[in-house]
């Protein structure tokens, strides 16, 4: 039940992002001022918490990163994606290390999806062949 469940979260919030992504590239002026007023302050509080889950502890630890055979120092890889996508703006990009970070892309996300499941979700749009 738990993997169903947080499927379907996980689900949700990829289908948020992808909304997201779209309106940015396709939304008029007007409808990106309106967007932005509402989402930012969504979206920085998300990161807020996420990050504070993250604080190092007293030892220079990450928390919620480290497990009782393997402490995570800081700062751990949420830190890590957090200044390369806030701060440096993505312009330098790390190296994948074992796998770890990939993201599905959205059109592969799509496919697993079932459209029109949630209020904000447009079906899946048709993948373009490029030659």
């Amino acid at each position: 039940m738990d993997q169903i469940l947080g499927q379907v979260l996980r689900n949700a919030v990829w289908e948020r992002l992808d909304m997201l992504s779209d309106l940015a590239n396709r939304a008029d002026a007007q409808s990106l001022v309106s967007v932005a007023r509402s989402e930012l302050p969504r979206l920085t509080e998300g990161w807020r918490a996420m990050l504070r889950a993250h604080e190092p502890d007293e030892r220079g630890d990450c928390p919620t990163c480290s497990t009782r055979w393997h402490r995570c120092k800081a700062p751990c890889s949420v830190w890590q994606v957090a200044h390369e996508h806030l701060v440096a703006g993505g312009l330098a990009p790390q190296p994948d290390v074992k796998g770890k970070g990939r993201r599905v892309p959205a059109q592969n996300r799509a496919e697993n999806r079932t459209p029109g499941r949630h209020a904000l979700v447009t079906p899946p749009r048709q993948a373009v062949a490029t030659t």
